[in-house]
């Protein structure tokens, strides 16, 4: 058990907390409450139900379900009928929807969740296949022979505050996903359940339920046909418990607080063909422009547009790229949105901050939270005037306590909701006299709520917690700063024009404050028994506009922020991809925001495991653009911690270094370790940006994973089913960090396969086993390169993103054991959402030939190949030849160790095919 005294706030999120407790979640309960799911004998006797009137077509079934005997009522109302629809979507894809025959069982609203179109394919072309028992009634979905979901032996239980189902697993069964959380990567399946209640989670702790929910899991099996994996997906935004346990078989077990079991099933039957399978059902990730994957630096506790200044000067004399600058919540007047703290952060300042940034072909962000500061100022009147915050039963607006003191929250389902967002931020981040933002930082959206109980008094609750809190004294610049040429002796004032119906689950006789199944919500307070879910959030019996109930939409507040926030952000450019972090997701946001994964600590654990949590984003819940606090958030770093965290931190999709105000300042110059560590990692990463930028292309077409489990490449090596400390970058680059402190040596898997090293080219043939490497600096991180693959490589890097797409290519061949390669290339402009032209090159190398072909209509910038890289060749080549013409021998070089051949000087520009060959 780990347990936080006195936590103090944080402003990427954050909570002050007397005492916490954060532990595993066992499948049984001491706190008085009531008694968990699977250890309930009334659930057991429950009758069920049995299906009537069972009517099937070409592509589905439907039937009504009645309820098989006296209700059991143990946690709601027994609905006595259902309604049950079978849907075979698509050859790989079935829909299977149990809800209340009445329509009153919460549905996930359309406008939040767009359903897939239905294909009608005929059952008998359809890869998977749903059966069913009348009575008790029970159904199973197969594949071929395979069953890989089944309910019998457990009745369904559907009230209108709780429904149950369970399904039967194989033994000892490898299960991804069930987010967010930071448990391993490979669910244990036994004695362990996951909770999905979006929460402030400060120190993102393992076995609780987190910021997001993401009600989706695969399951991978080694069958008699070979490795096979499946997506199970319920689309589902109540609180829930999801149990896997093994008392008599194994199971996995749904215990929600109401809504419908609405099930889409993906038949894979390889990892990477469910992830795009369900990418066709949450959606298809956001487009992410190439300076996104630059270096970025933020701070909570940055006292003024001085210490920003200096930071981005500071990071350009260390010689260390810095793409993009944060403000936390520091820059507001007292924390209220849309405003600046005119004595620290005046609009001149930071207006000539941001043009600087500019000017150097960097970037500014900047974070906004969903609470309004309930004061007499231009963002509170006019929503207030448009009547868009959430409101209490008697009319009133609804209040909570945030960083700014007493707050009203935006309800995202009011009509005028998303126009006044956007009108917002077209009056703030104006680039005429605003702050002219390049992207967005969308934080403490589950909602975060100060209050420890939804009956406590705001303003009571904002004296106790302090905020808003006192900000630091105003100071003059200590030294001139660059980009600023009057910085000797200014006193700055305030700037005063820039001054702070049905299936909507309502029904009579709902607790909605305290449901009387009480999901394993981290967040505790009050009497035993009365766990409340809304603590440290909004209370959840606020009726939305239209009707929706908070207690069924907690879950998907955040994703309805993100998606207004990106459309302010299209609003102010149109056709600019628009980037957003957010902290709260649901199923379906990666369609318009990336992550980053929350207030995390400066430990050793928690560096490591930010791969386990990286990947069940980009690689199960479709969120690629994805990352952790680098360094951590909480608590003081260490020289040689934050080294190996900037050589990790360089290899997820969202690089960015943060921590928080109370703990020591850890830019990556800070110390000489980290300076170089940061130096040699974003060397490998900005040469890799257009590998990246080319798996993202492909992610946003059909879903292709950003980064993935060993597993994924080698789903029939049950060594790798387990592994969550290696990964790979795409699908070509393997990561192995250091994962333990002060060591310089690292035991790392390698599946029966060749890998090349990134640095020297040198061969090392894996036999799906273990290897030690040894004598790692802590400026170094082991990265391979799989056999098979061509790399597009920039052949140096730069101080900008904008810098590197001037440099030419090396195109680095590490053959397979076969003897081929295969690889390809994205360049576009690299920002545009509709392109007007791109190149799309495709690489092939087999019997010592190169084949570069595509289409090669962008020319706005002109692309070169500079160098090529052979790998695994075993002797020295007689000849190379481009187009049938030869090499210079002066220009070819073979290293004998390595058994690479490096061929420089070539210039070859990509606007058409071209071969090369080595004799």
């Amino acid at each position: 058990m780990r347990t936080f005294k006195n936590l103090t706030h944080t402003a990427a999120g954050a909570l002050t907390l007397a005492a916490v407790s954060v532990a595993a979640t066992p499948l049984s309960r001491d706190d008085g409450g009531e008694t968990w799911a699977l250890n309930d004998p009334t659930l057991a006797s429950c009758p069920g139900y049995r299906a009537q009137n069972v009517k099937t077509w070409d592509s589905g079934l439907e039937a009504t379900l009645k309820l098989a005997g006296k209700p059991c009522n143990v946690y709601g109302t027994d609905y006595d009928k259902l309604r049950l629809t079978v849907e075979y979507e698509k050859e790989n894809r079935l829909h299977v929807k149990l809800t209340d025959a009445d329509g009153y069982a919460h549905t996930v609203p359309p406008e939040v969740f767009l359903r897939p179109q239905n294909s009608n394919t005929p059952s008998a072309q359809a890869k998977l296949t749903f059966k069913h028992v009348d009575e008790p009634f029970s159904f199973s979905v197969h594949r071929g022979d395979e069953v890989i979901f089944d309910t019998a032996g457990s009745p369904l239980v559907f009230e209108d505050q709780y429904i149950r189902l369970a399904t039967n697993l194989p033994d000892n069964p490898n299960i991804y996903g069930l987010g967010e959380h930071n448990d391993p990567f490979r669910l244990p399946s036994s004695n362990f359940s996951r909770t999905l209640w979006a929460r402030d989670s400060p120190g993102i702790p393992m076995g609780t339920n987190l910021y997001g929910t993401h009600p989706v899991y695969y399951e991978h099996r080694v069958t008699a046909e070979g490795p096979q994996t499946h997506g199970v997906f319920l689309l589902n935004s109540n609180g829930m418990d999801v149990k896997l346990n093994d008392t008599n078989g194994h199971t996995l077990e749904y215990n929600a607080l109401g809504g419908e079991f609405d099930f889409y099933f993906f038949a894979g039957p390889s990892p990477i063909e469910v992830t795009k399978q369900y990418a066709e059902v949450a959606g298809l990730p956001a487009g992410v422009s190439y300076w996104n994957f630059g270096l970025h630096q933020c701070r909570w506790g940055y006292r003024d547009w001085i210490e920003l200044s200096e930071v981005v000067a500071n990071y350009s004399a260390a010689g260390i790229p810095l793409e993009t600058m944060w403000a936390d919540i520091d820059y507001m007047h007292d924390r209220w949105i849309m405003t600046l703290d005119q004595e620290r952060f005046p609009t001149d300042r930071m207006r000539q901050l941001v043009s600087n940034l500019h000017d150097a072909n960097q970037h500014f962000i900047v974070m906004v939270d969903p609470a309004v500061a309930v004061q007499d100022y231009p963002t509170y009147n006019r929503g207030v005037e448009q009547d868009i915050f959430l409101k209490n039963a008697d009319g009133s607006v609804y209040m909570g306590v945030v960083w700014p003191g007493p707050t009203a929250w935006p309800d995202w389902f009011h009509p005028a909701a998303e126009d006044y967002w956007i009108n917002e931020f077209k009056l703030f981040f104006n680039p005429e006299d605003g702050i002219d933002i390049d992207a967005l930082w969308i934080d403490m959206n589950e909602p975060a709520n100060f209050q420890s109980s939804p009956d406590s008094d705001v303003y009571e609750v904002a004296e106790e917690q302090q905020v808003p809190p006192v900000p630091p004294p105003v100071r003059d610049p200590p030294r001139p700063i660059p980009g600023f040429p009057d910085t000797y002796s200014d006193k700055f004032k305030r700037d005063s024009n820039n001054s702070p119906g049905n299936g909507n689950g309502k029904g009579p006789g709902k607790n909605y404050l305290y449901p009387k199944y009480e999901i394993n919500n981290a967040l505790k307070s009050g009497d035993p028994g009365r766990m409340q879910i809304s603590n440290y959030t909004a209370r959840t019996d606020i009726v939305h506009y239209g009707g929706e109930v908070e207690y069924d939409v907690h879950n998907i507040y955040g994703a309805m922020m993100s998606t207004a926030s990106r459309n302010a952000l299209l609003a102010r450019r149109p056709n600019i991809k628009p980037l957003i972090l957010t902290r709260s997701t649901f199923s379906g946001s990666g369609k318009h925001v990336g992550k980053w994964l929350g207030d995390n600590l400066s430990t050793w654990d928690q560096y490591i495991q930010t791969i386990r949590m990286m990947l069940g984003f980009a690689s199960i819940y479709q969120m690629p653009m994805v990352g952790a606090d680098t360094c951590g958030f909480s608590h003081n770093t260490t020289e040689t911690l934050c080294a190996r965290w900037a050589t990790l931190g360089a290899f997820g999709p969202f690089f960015r270094n943060h921590n928080a105000e109370g703990f020591r300042p850890q830019e990556f110059y800070r110390w000489n370790l980290t300076t170089e560590a940061a130096k040699n990692a974003l060397d490998i990463r900005y040469r890799l940006l257009d590998y990246l930028y080319t798996r993202f292309h492909h992610s946003e077409i059909d879903g292709t994973p950003v980064l993935e489990p060993l597993f994924y490449e080698y789903p029939a090596d049950e060594n790798t089913f387990g592994i969550e400390n290696q990964f790979l970058f795409g699908d070509r680059i393997l990561v192995s960090p250091v994962v333990e402190e002060n060591s310089t040596s690292v035991e790392i898997y390698l599946p029966d396969d060749v890998f090349y090293d990134f640095k020297t080219y040198a061969p090392v043939r894996g036999a799906g086993a273990n290897i030690t490497l040894n004598d790692i600096a802590f400026t170094e991180i082991p990265v391979h390169i799989r056999g098979g693959s061509i790399l597009p490589l920039r052949s140096e890097s730069a101080m900008t993103t904008t810098e590197v797409r001037t440099k030419s290519f090396t195109i680095a061949v590490a053959v397979g054991l076969d003897g081929t390669a295969t690889g390809d290339l994205v360049i576009d402009d690299g920002v545009s959402i509709e392109q007007a032209a791109t190149t799309q090159v495709n690489f092939s190398y087999a019997a010592k030939r190169l084949d570069v072909s595509g289409q090669f209509d962008y020319t706005a910038e002109e692309a070169r190949v500079d160098t090529v890289v052979f790998m695994g060749v075993p002797s020295a080549p007689t000849e190379v030849s481009v187009n049938q013409q030869a090499v210079d021998a002066s220009q070819i070089a073979y290293d004998a160790d390595s058994q690479s051949v490096v061929v420089k000087g070539l210039d070859i520009p990509l606007t058409g095919p071209f071969v090369i060959i080595h004799n």
